[in-house]
C-alpha cells in the first residue's frame, strides 16, 4: 500500500480512537494517536478525561516495546505548552520517534504550528493534513470554542412529514421512534449544555436529562426573560445531579432570582445592546448572542438547543446557530394551528431566508435526519 493511503489508514484508526472521549473531555479536543513501525502498531491512545494524559502520551504508556524510530499517527497537532498536563511534544522527542503524522493544525491561535515547528527543529519528519476534513468535523465544537470564546450550537428538532412540532392540542410525544430518541441522548452527553425557553418548561415539565447508562448529564440553560418558571419544575430539582442555570434580563426582579438560586440554581443576568435596546420586539428578550459570550466564560463549549419554535427563531434571527439537526418521521399531522419548528415573524423575501449548506441524511430507526450547517456571512 503506498504512504499516502498508508497515511490514512492509520490516521482513521486514531480518530475512532478519538470519538471514544466524548462528553468526557469538554472543553478539550478530541484526540486518538496510534503508534506503528513496519506495520504494527506498537501503542493505541486517546484522551480519556479533562485534566488527564494526552492521547499521545496514553498510546506511549499502550506500547509495551521499543518505539524507537516508529512513526506516530495523532489527529491533533501535538501541544508544545505546559497546561494541564506536560507538552507532548517533549514526549515525542524524548521517545525518539522518527516521524509525525498529523490530521489537523492545533486551531488555538496563541499555539498553532509550535508544536509542529519543534518537532521539525529535533529532526523528527512531520506530515500534516491527512484526514483533515474529518478531523476538524470531530473536534467542530472545540474549535468554535477555541477561536471564538463561545460554544457551538446545535439546533435540533423533529417534526411530521408536513413539518409539524407538536399536534394542534399540544401533543408531541412522540412524533419520532425511539432510535431518534436515542440519538438525541447521544447528544446530549456529548455537548456541554443544552438550552430551552421557558415556556417549554412550563408546558412540558422536561428534566432535560440524558438517559443513556453511564451518560452525563448536560448543564441546563432555561432562557426566561421575565423568571416566570415555577420554582416546582423539574430542571430545578436535584442540582447535584444536573446544573441548572437560567438566563434572564439585567432588570430581573431581585426577589425571584434570590428564590432561585436558594435552589442553587445560577441566575445569568444578560445585558442588551444598543440594537436591542431600540427594538420594541427584541428589548423584551434576551440577549442570545451576549448570552453566548456569558456561556463561554463559564468554559460551557456546546450547546444543544432543543428550543420551541420562538426561540429557535430568534436563535437563527441573532445567528447563535452553527449546526442544524432535523429528525423527520413518516407522520402527517396536519392542522392549521399546529406548530412548526421555527416561528417568531419570519422573513418577508426568500432572499433573506437561513440557508444551510453540506447537508446530509441518513434513515434512524424510521426516521431520517437531514444535518447541515448554517451558512455565514464572510466578515
Amino acid at each position: 500500500m503506498e504512504v499516502k493511503k498508508l497515511d490514512k489508514f492509520y490516521m482513521n484508526i486514531a480518530l475512532q480512537l478519538a470519538k471514544k472521549g466524548k462528553g468526557k473531555v469538554n472543553p478539550n479536543p478530541l484526540v486518538g494517536a496510534i503508534i506503528v513501525r513496519d506495520g504494527v502498531i506498537l501503542g493505541r491512545g486517546y484522551h480519556k478525561e479533562y485534566g488527564k494524559a494526552h492521547a499521545e502520551v496514553n498510546a506511549f504508556l499502550d506500547a509495551k516495546e521499543d518505539i524507537t524510530g516508529a512513526t506516530m499517527y495523532v489527529i491533533l497537532e501535538p501541544c508544545s505548552h505546559y497546561g494541564k498536563t506536560p507538552p507532548c511534544v517533549e514526549r515525542i522527542i524524548e521517545n525518539k520517534i522518527s516521524r509525525v503524522v498529523i490530521g489537523m493544525i492545533d486551531p488555538n491561535p496563541l499555539v498553532a504550528g509550535k508544536g509542529i515547528e519543534k518537532l521539525k527543529k529535533s529532526g523528527i519528519t512531520v506530515t500534516v493534513g491527512v484526514l483533515e476534513e474529518e478531523c476538524r468535523k470531530l473536534n467542530e465544537v472545540f474549535i468554535k470554542y477555541i477561536t471564538k470564546n463561545e460554544p457551538f450550537v446545535v439546533l435540533k428538532t423533529a417534526m411530521s412529514l408536513d413539518g409539524k412540532i407538536a399536534t394542534s392540542r399540544g401533543e408531541s410525544k412522540w412524533i419520532t421512534g425511539e432510535k431518534a430518541r436515542n440519538e438525541v441522548h447521544n447528544l446530549r452527553n456529548e455537548l456541554e449544555a443544552i438550552m430551552v425557553g421557558v415556556d417549554t418548561v412550563i408546558i412540558d415539565n422536561p428534566e432535560l436529562t440524558c438517559r443513556l447508562e453511564n451518560g452525563r448529564n448536560p448543564i441546563r440553560i432555561i432562557v426566561d426573560s421575565t423568571l416566570k418558571i415555577p420554582l416546582n419544575s423539574k430542571v430545578l430539582k436535584n442540582q447535584d445531579e444536573a446544573k441548572t442555570i437560567v438566563a434572564t434580563k439585567k432588570e430581573a426582579i431581585e426577589e425571584k432570582v434570590k428564590k432561585l438560586e436558594a435552589l442553587g440554581v445560577t441566575v445569568l443576568k444578560i445585558s442588551d445592546d444598543k440594537e436591542y435596546e431600540n427594538n420594541n420586539i427584541r428589548n423584551k428578550k434576551v440577549n442570545l448572542n451576549n448570552l453566548m459570550k456569558e456561556l463561554g466564560k463559564l468554559n460551557i463549549d456546546g450547546v444543544l438547543l432543543e428550543g420551541g419554535a420562538t426561540l429557535n427563531y430568534s436563535a437563527l434571527q441573532e445567528g447563535i446557530v452553527d449546526k442544524i439537526q432535523v429528525y423527520i418521521a413518516p407522520k402527517i399531522i396536519g392542522g392549521l394551528n399546529s406548530k412548526g419548528p421555527v416561528g417568531g415573524t419570519g422573513i418577508d423575501f426568500l432572499k433573506d431566508a437561513f440557508k444551510i449548506n453540506d447537508l446530509t441524511s441518513k434513515f434512524i430507526g424510521e426516521d431520517i435526519l437531514i444535518e447541515g450547517y448554517i451558512e455565514r456571512e464572510e466578515s
